[in-house]
């Protein structure tokens, strides 16, 4: 009988455990892995949301920049870290795409992780040189069809999620445009500006200011809704291409094993401050929607951007080192 009762308290014990670790949690400093170095989208995107969200856990949040093999280095060091909350990942695209484009990974974006929220997304403006005759993306396409492999797009690189963009489009357009590859967007812009190639897709905060001065012509918008820094550029889905989305996005992940109380700890803290208004101004200014969900909605997410794009890069045939 007395054995039986250390037995039922012991157990009493290990059930109360992961509800008195949320409570205290987090006791130091968290760190924010991002794959990629200081100054980009990602990057900026973590330093405008850390501080509030520091001050929502009662801890500082350090940013970590481990950038390299397209993000990969950083998610790796995330999956091997330890499942205690003090360790968390920006996930990007790169998350649902590497998987398909490397033959070998360290890591399981699906197994290794345990998402937590979505925090933003930023759509990607097909944008074109003036000299392009064609004003929407259904003359685009129509321009295309008669003159198959004579136009070309731009992207910042092979196996980028600006490159892919394009490949849905030429998939669900079922049009023949030729891929010219740069070492970034920033040349890629610069040569569709100067008129030596077509068209491009990219990230809405980097062609809107050409878009603005005329440098460029914006046909449609990557997102399933409008954006309102320009709302009278159509979706590509409602101008042309019904269902088409290519986002730019980011999200908070932890390792696999973290406990779901902590995940939900977290999750409140990043829905309290990207739902306040000021939070989502800011992040508005800079062409980023705020967006946070479930837990299970980020991993629904995760999925289906997974087999979204493995498909896409499967028909395209596309393969990196």
């Amino acid at each position: 009988m007395k054995q039986l009762t250390l037995l039922l308290i012991a157990a009493s014990t290990m059930a109360s455990m992961p509800l008195a670790v949320a409570q205290t949690y987090p006791v130091k400093p968290l760190r924010l892995v991002i794959g990629f170095a200081p100054g980009g989208g990602a990057d900026i995107l973590a330093r405008m949301i850390t501080p509030k969200l520091g001050e929502a856990l009662g801890q500082n949040i350090v940013i970590d920049n481990r950038p390299g093999a397209a993000g990969n280095i950083g998610i790796e060091s995330v999956a091997k870290a330890a499942p205690d909350g003090y360790t968390l990942l920006m996930g990007f695209p790169g998350l649902a795409t590497n998987p398909s484009l490397y033959a070998k990974l360290a890591y399981d974006p699906l197994k290794d992780f345990a998402p937590v929220s979505l925090i933003g997304e930023v759509p990607n403006l097909l944008v074109a040189h003036p000299s392009v005759p064609a004003a929407t993306v259904k003359e685009l396409i129509s321009l295309a069809r008669a003159k198959p492999g004579q136009l070309n797009y731009a992207s910042p690189g092979l196996g980028t999620s600006l490159h892919l963009a394009a490949e849905l489009f030429k998939s669900l357009a079922k049009v023949d445009i030729v891929h010219v590859a740069y070492k970034g967007g920033a040349p890629a812009v610069a040569d569709l500006m100067g008129g030596h190639v077509d068209i491009m897709f990219d990230v809405l905060p980097s062609s809107l200011p050409h878009v603005r001065s005329g440098k460029l012509k914006a046909l449609g918008i990557t997102s399933m809704r409008r954006s309102l820094l320009v709302p009278n550029v159509p979706t590509i889905a409602e101008d042309a291409l019904p269902g088409y989305q290519a986002i730019t996005w980011n999200g908070i992940l932890v390792p696999a094993g973290t406990a779901g109380e902590i995940v939900t700890k977290l999750n409140g803290a990043i829905v309290q401050v990207l739902r306040a208004s000021d939070m989502k101004e800011r992040l508005a200014g800079t062409g980023t929607d705020a967006v946070s969900n479930t837990p299970e909605q980020f991993a629904a997410f995760l999925r289906a951007e997974t087999a979204k794009w493995s498909a896409v890069i499967k028909s395209a045939g596309i393969k990196l080192d």
